[in-house]
């Protein structure tokens, strides 16, 4: 290639932002086709929790994860977090706690699972001891002390401010590839990819958040994030500058991104059961996104052919993932300019 090649990215939300910024550090002409409506990311609790997250059969996507909070946790120039504003890291660790027994198993099988896999977290039965906040009962948990969370609008901003530094520019959402004109293009559109590159086994699966703002004569918000099992479900309350997060429902519902009674209802019941303090906050939002799932809960991140890369369906772990998926793009990107 001669001159600055170019790079065309569809989709604006953090893996699309992420990916355009790290191309432009590599010195490509970067362009974002991004929506005016907002996504998932403007939904996402930020946590960046892959001890928390685990699952046994997950080993994977517990590698990957742990490979991107290490680039989330790292510092200097080059970092991700380098040009963001320490500001949006809102917690520096995790409590994950179970309400009843068969909660309690299910964690002892993380937990068990984790240090397998050499990774293992501090259990305790004196979870209140951690957090004083939690309701009377619970007792069994484990932190998981790496793990961060970030405000996801504050991150949202704070890549685009950065992109436009660097001389990203902006253009409208496309609905077909043959209209996006650049060196390589990226698809990074998260529940949209299919309708590029069809093919892409991502399907939509819809989440319910709640964000609950402090008001004076509450009790504090927490330090840290808190996920629970709750007979269970699960909720997680994620620390705000204002309040908290509580997340988040999962069930599959078409592109329906309406909040519904029971839903909320059913957060605002656990987001109680574990933390009786928040039910004199104010609740000062409901809202839903779609996350990009795949069958095996992994994203799809590398090239479909000569010309066009894929970073989709990163279901749960967008934010997580997202500079290891910057990282994959920018592999890429370098192999085709040595070309």
């Amino acid at each position: 290639m001669t001159g600055a090649p170019s790079l065309a990215v569809v989709g604006g939300g953090v893996i699309g932002l992420s990916v355009a910024r790290r191309a432009a550090q590599e010195g490509w002409s970067v362009r974002v086709h991004r929506s005016p409506q907002t996504g998932a990311s403007w939904v996402a609790g930020g946590m960046l929790a892959p001890h928390s997250e685990a699952w046994p059969g997950e080993e994977e996507l517990l590698r990957i994860g742990l490979e991107s909070l290490e680039l989330w946790r790292a510092q200097g120039p080059g970092s991700y977090l380098d040009g963001l504003p320490p500001s949006v890291v809102t917690a520096r660790e995790s409590l994950v706690v179970a309400v009843d027994r068969a909660d309690a198993a299910d964690l002892r099988t993380v937990v068990d699972w984790l240090a397998e896999q050499g990774h293992p977290v501090e259990p305790t039965t004196a979870a209140r001891d951690i957090e004083p906040l939690l309701a009377q009962g619970i007792r069994h948990g484990f932190t998981a002390s790496t793990e961060l969370s970030v405000d996801n609008r504050a991150v949202v901003a704070a890549l685009t401010e950065h992109c436009e530094r660097l001389g990203v520019t902006w253009a409208g959402p496309v609905s077909d590839l043959s209209d996006v004109h650049a060196d390589l293009r990226v698809v990074a559109n998260g529940v949209d990819a299919p309708s590029l590159w069809p093919g892409l086994d991502i399907r939509p699966v819809k989440g319910e958040v709640l964000r609950l703002r402090w008001r004076r004569g509450c009790m504090p918000v927490p330090q840290r994030v808190i996920r629970a099992r709750v007979h269970g479900r699960h909720v997680y309350l994620v620390p705000r500058a204002d309040g908290v997060v509580v997340g988040a429902t999962q069930y599959e519902h078409g592109r329906d991104t309406a909040p519904t009674v029971s839903g909320v209802r059913d957060l605002l019941d656990d987001a109680c059961e574990v933390m009786p303090a928040l039910g004199e906050y104010e609740l000062a939002e409901c809202a839903a996104g779609l996350r990009p799932m795949t069958p095996d809960n992994l994203p799809i991140v590398g090239r479909l052919d000569d010309t066009t890369l894929v970073a989709a369906g990163h279901g749960r772990s967008g934010f997580l993932l997202a500079p290891w998926t910057a990282e994959h793009i920018a592999a890429e990107l370098k192999a085709r300019v040595a070309v």
